[in-house]
């Protein structure tokens, strides 16, 4: 992996650290629980411990999830300096979290408080049908006090999503996060996320974009909801008129990438053989801020972004291997990945 010589961080990111729990289990297993199979639904708490308790003589795998953290995760790995903060519990899932994460080399600046970390619970049946029960936990307990102005000055990014939206404390957090961003200079990038998402905060999404943010990620659909367009170019020529550097992405069409003057450039997706989607919105950010950091031209972080959106669905999960990062740095040291 590539390291930073200076000790500054580049990218902060504020997300919701959701640890991933992977077991295999049988149809039966399914069955007892009561779950659909294949779809992911959110449970509380009371449900999760009771999945956790019910699994508890399997093997386990875990992992650093979430969305921002995912995004974070990746950059380091390409050799970009990241912090992560967001709230996890004072239990056994907190601690393993902060242990992988240490093991992914981003810094922590998680908070805790007691209560339940948050998780992803992963039932694999051995038809490789992926079952997935998600409860947010104490994520929604990351309020402003919990907010490291001093980083966030000292940053070149400051990095959301928009699924902080939704609770009062964390909107507010992240509020607070953007006032010292501006005031600091620090650019703000964020990751509209999901179409659920916008919907419900669209006035607020708008606002944002008009005034605090200069960097934005979106879906087609995404940005059909924000603007009312379904034309990726048009939104994102649209999106840019709001004084932000506007990235659509179009699925397995590419990107469409928008900037202060208006201009509009088309970037190709990587045609490559699709495993699992898992993570590529979040990859795709990374890659993109990677480019921008690098000093790269709107249409080379554009592709960068393509890039490494298309490794990550070459396989299963949202998180690259050793081997994987190693053949991606490697690419792009030669310049491979144009």
């Amino acid at each position: 992996m590539t390291g930073n010589k200076n000790n500054k961080i580049e990218v902060y990111g504020i997300g919701n650290p959701l640890i991933d729990v992977l077991a295999h289990v049988d149809e039966s297993d399914i069955e007892k629980l009561k779950l659909d199979k294949g779809k992911m639904i959110l449970i509380d708490s009371e449900r999760g411990n009771d999945i956790l308790k019910y699994i508890a003589d399997h093997e386990k795998i875990y992992a650093c999830g979430g969305s921002a953290p995912n995004t974070m995760i990746t950059l380091t790995a390409l050799g970009i300096k990241t912090t992560l903060a967001g709230m996890v519990g004072n239990d056994e899932l907190g601690t393993i979290y902060r242990k992988r994460l240490e093991e992914k080399n981003v810094i922590s600046d998680l908070s805790t408080c007691p209560g339940d970390t948050g998780s992803c619970i992963v039932l694999v049946t051995p038809d490789y049908e992926r079952t997935m029960n998600t409860r947010l936990g104490v994520c929604r307990e990351f309020s402003p006090e919990h907010v490291n102005h001093e980083k966030i000055s000292g940053a070149e990014y400051l990095y959301f999503t928009g699924y902080m939206w939704d609770t009062e404390n964390q909107k507010n957090a992240l509020t607070a996060a953007m006032k010292t961003a501006r005031e600091a200079g620090t650019k703000v990038a964020f990751d509209l996320a999901d179409p659920f998402v916008v919907e419900r905060h669209y006035s607020d999404f708008i606002d944002l974009i008009e005034n605090s943010v200069d960097v934005l990620l979106a879906n087609r659909e995404e940005a059909r909801l924000l603007l009312g367009y379904d034309d990726p170019e048009k939104a994102a020529v649209e999106l840019a008129k709001k004084q932000v550097i506007a990235a659509v992405k179009n699925c397995a069409d590419g990107s469409c990438i928008a900037s202060h003057d208006c201009n509009c450039i088309s970037v190709n997706a990587y045609k490559v053989d699709a495993v699992d989607s898992t993570g590529a919105g979040d990859n795709y950010a990374a890659g993109f801020l990677y480019g921008l950091l690098k000093g790269y031209t709107y249409s080379d972080a554009g592709q960068m972004a393509s890039f490494v959106a298309a490794q990550i669905v070459r396989q299963t999960g949202a998180q690259f291997d050793n081997q994987s990062i190693m053949e991606i740095n490697k690419a792009i040291a030669e310049g491979n990945w144009r």
